[in-house]
């Protein structure tokens, strides 16, 4: 498995990017919202629901996984375009 590109958190609330390709070679991120609970056993489990009080705090993870994405795709787009100057040259 591979690992996230990074892990943004808040508290038990995080949102995990991926960087994945497409068949075709190109990249694209995912997001995994997720909450961290305790279970009765003390052990730690993770859950995609979201208690009512969990919402603005997810909102803004999110949003800070949108700018980093965002951030991301114009590095990317950059690389390229470096590489294809360095290989037309």
């Amino acid at each position: 498995m591979s690992s996230p590109a990074i892990k943004l958190r808040d508290g038990v609330l995080s949102a995990t990017i991926w960087r994945n390709t497409s068949t075709e070679g190109k990249t694209y991120y995912t997001v995994n919202p997720q909450r961290s609970y305790k279970a009765g056993d003390d052990t730690w489990k993770d859950s995609k629901d979201l208690n009512a009080d969990d919402l603005l705090a997810m909102s803004e993870l999110l949003r800070e996984a949108y700018a980093w994405i965002k951030a991301q795709k114009r590095a990317d787009a950059a690389g390229r375009k470096q590489s294809d100057s360095t290989t037309a040259k």
